[in-house]
């Protein structure tokens, strides 16, 4: 079939390793000191990849390659992991955000009055194939944060998995408010 991937420049790379690092369907590996795409069927063509590459070795091409295998490449980054749902604002509000929140943990950030989409259903659809260890909603006081919360909630509750939920709200002042 033909769909977008990226291809690697082998010229241009460096062999830093960036690229691997942001790449979190494990598409991409070093071979001889350089990076190339290992598994056209890991690259979901979104291109995580790009803005790592310090000197712009990636870009996407069209081209025939394997169906995107979105199974294959899901369960291995959410099975056992603490995960972070933050709302968008809250690591600019909160200075101590990374060391407090964010390290160890898989992070999913949005925003429900910005993005206007039910965060819900991807939720669920992650808690049911895989077997999350924790989720902490970090939010921010205002309301329209509420709906990052109630999603996570609903997620839980509908994945019909004992998942821990631990939730941070933060002050428009950049306090920590609470913990529960």
């Amino acid at each position: 079939m033909i769909r977008t991937v990226i291809e690697i420049d082998e010229e241009a790379c460096t062999g830093c390793g960036l690229c691997v690092s942001a790449c979190h369907e494990g598409a991409i590996g070093l071979v001889g000191g350089k990076a190339r795409l290992l598994r056209d069927d890991f690259c979901d063509g979104l291109g995580d990849c790009l803005p790592a590459c310090p000197t712009g070795a990636i870009s996407f091409v069209e081209r025939e390659a394997a169906a995107y295998d979105e199974e294959a490449v899901r369960a291995p980054y959410f099975d056992r992991a603490d995960v972070l749902v933050a709302a968008d604002c809250t690591a600019f509000a909160y200075a101590d955000f990374h060391r407090r929140f964010m390290r160890g943990k898989v992070t999913l950030v949005g925003c429900p009055k910005l993005d206007g989409v039910d965060y819900a259903d991807k939720l669920a659809d992650i808690l049911a194939a895989n077997d999350v260890a924790s989720i902490t909603v970090a939010r921010m006081e205002v309301p329209c944060c509420g709906g990052l919360e109630r999603a996570v909630l609903s997620a839980v509750e509908r994945c019909g998995k004992a998942v821990p939920v631990e939730v941070a709200v933060i002050s428009t002042r950049g306090e920590l408010l609470e913990r529960r």
